[in-house]
């Protein structure tokens, strides 16, 4: 894009900048509910209420499932690592 296309833009900066913005915190918290730190507390947490009798069997089964999804995504793609996922 020219000079004359960016002054033609240049109203539409801060609707960019904005947009750039909500890209980085929507990264961000991605990163964190796919952190595989972060789901292995949420099972531990989750085992713990289920021993306590705060939840029944089927709670239990449900979110333990939906928790093991987030684990095993988080696994695949490196989510909560700085480094794309190279640590272990």
């Amino acid at each position: 894009m020219g000079l004359i296309g960016e002054v033609l833009l240049l109203p539409f900066a801060p609707v960019r900048g904005s947009l750039w913005a909500v890209r980085q915190v929507l990264a961000e918290a991605e990163r964190q509910y796919y952190d595989p730190v972060a789901v292995r507390a949420e099972l531990a947490l989750l085992e713990r209420r289920f021993v306590a009798g705060e939840i029944d069997e089927e709670e239990f089964e449900g979110q333990e499932d939906e928790l093991l999804d987030r684990l095993d995504i988080g696994l695949r793609t490196g989510a909560g690592t700085d480094d794309g996922g190279s640590r272990r």
